[in-house]
C-alpha cells in the first residue's frame, strides 16, 4: 500500500472514531445532567470526515435521535463522506498504478 493511502486510511480511521467518541461522551454527559457537547462541535468533527463515527455513535448510543438535523443530515453526510473517500482512495490507487 503506498504512504497517501495509508494516510487517507488513517485520517479515516481517527476522525470516525473521534465522531463516536464525541457522541457517546455527550450521552453520557446528558444522563450525568453534566455540561454538554456543543452541536456546533459535533457537526464540525462530521463535516471533517467523521460524520460515518457520529452516525454510528448516535445510533449505538441513541443519541440526538430526535433531532431531525442529525437524524437526516449525519446519514446523508456520511453518504456523501464515503462516496469522497472511495473517490480518493480511488484516485491515489490509480496514480499508483501509472508509475
Amino acid at each position: 500500500m503506498s504512504t497517501p493511502l495509508i494516510l487517507l486510511l488513517a485520517y479515516f480511521v481517527i476522525v470516525n472514531l473521534m465522531g463516536f467518541i464525541i457522541m457517546a461522551n455527550d450521552k453520557n454527559r446528558a444522563r450525568q445532567n453534566k455540561y454538554r457537547i456543543r452541536e456546533s462541535s459535533i457537526w464540525k468533527v462530521a463535516f471533517l470526515g467523521g460524520a460515518i463515527g457520529c452516525y454510528a455513535g448516535m445510533k449505538r448510543y441513541r443519541h440526538k435521535t430526535k433531532h431531525a438535523a442529525f437524524k437526516y443530515g449525519l446519514p446523508a453526510l456520511s453518504v456523501i463522506e464515503l462516496v469522497t473517500y472511495a473517490g480518493l482512495a480511488f484516485i491515489i490507487f490509480q496514480e499508483n498504478a501509472l508509475f
